[in-house]
């Protein structure tokens, strides 16, 4: 078996009790399915840094980490990964969060995610994040 992919993602929260949620583009990997933003650790990279340079690329804003979440394998039959979720704000300054690499991203409170076509791999983040919450 091949060794997973080491990718991060991050639940952004904007201390009014919602996340952010980004809806990927049409013609990638899971097409238009929504999730947490994030991406692929390059290789000597730290998961906590690869978020922080991801989330600045695909969203254009600057975050700071607040937790981590547990890490597990998912395997999407293709591909297999193993996933880094943070918890994280945005830094102070930051501007807010614009989808450079998404069609789309929204606000959402914790309940709300359910309704969405989430990413099967960040449906564990969102149950580790929602019973963290308590």
């Amino acid at each position: 078996m091949a060794k997973p992919i080491p990718v991060v993602c991050a639940v952004i929260e904007n201390g009014l009790g919602q996340v952010l949620v980004a809806q990927r583009p049409a013609h990638k990997h899971l097409g238009l399915k929504w999730e947490f933003a994030g991406g692929k650790v390059e290789t000597g990279e730290e998961p906590a840094a690869a978020l922080i340079r991801e989330i600045h690329e695909e969203l254009g804003c600057t975050i700071a980490i607040v937790r981590a979440l547990p890490v597990f394998t998912h395997d999407y039959g293709t591909v297999t990964i193993e996933m880094f979720p943070f918890v994280c704000r945005l830094a102070p300054g930051s501007p807010p969060p614009h989808p450079h690499e998404h069609v789309a991203v929204r606000w959402l409170a914790p309940g709300e995610l359910a309704t969405l076509d989430l990413a099967a791999a960040d449906l564990p983040v969102v149950a580790d994040y929602t019973a963290k919450r308590g």
